[in-house]
């Protein structure tokens, strides 16, 4: 995973809501991740929900698209005060 190329603020709000849900430290799933290990972070998903997952770490452009949204926004709004 690359994550260089996106918005470093919300790539560490995503960190941080992640690592909430999937209950380990976002430093920790920030460093497997750039280290292309994802079992950590997926183990707990559906397959269909870890396959998009996976896409959407391996393409930087795909995950600033995917933040940059209402929806997405909304989303993590709800999740960060959850």
């Amino acid at each position: 995973m690359d994550i260089k190329n996106a918005d470093p603020k919300k790539t560490e709000e995503l960190l941080n809501t992640l690592g909430k849900k999937l209950g380990m430290p976002p430093e920790q799933l920030k460093n497997e991740l750039m280290q292309g290990k994802f079992d950590s972070a997926i183990k707990n998903m559906k397959p269909d929900e870890a396959a998009k997952f996976n896409r959407v770490m391996n393409d930087p452009s795909l995950l600033e698209k995917l933040m940059s949204a209402p929806q997405a926004q909304a989303l993590y709004k709800k999740l960060s005060d959850g």
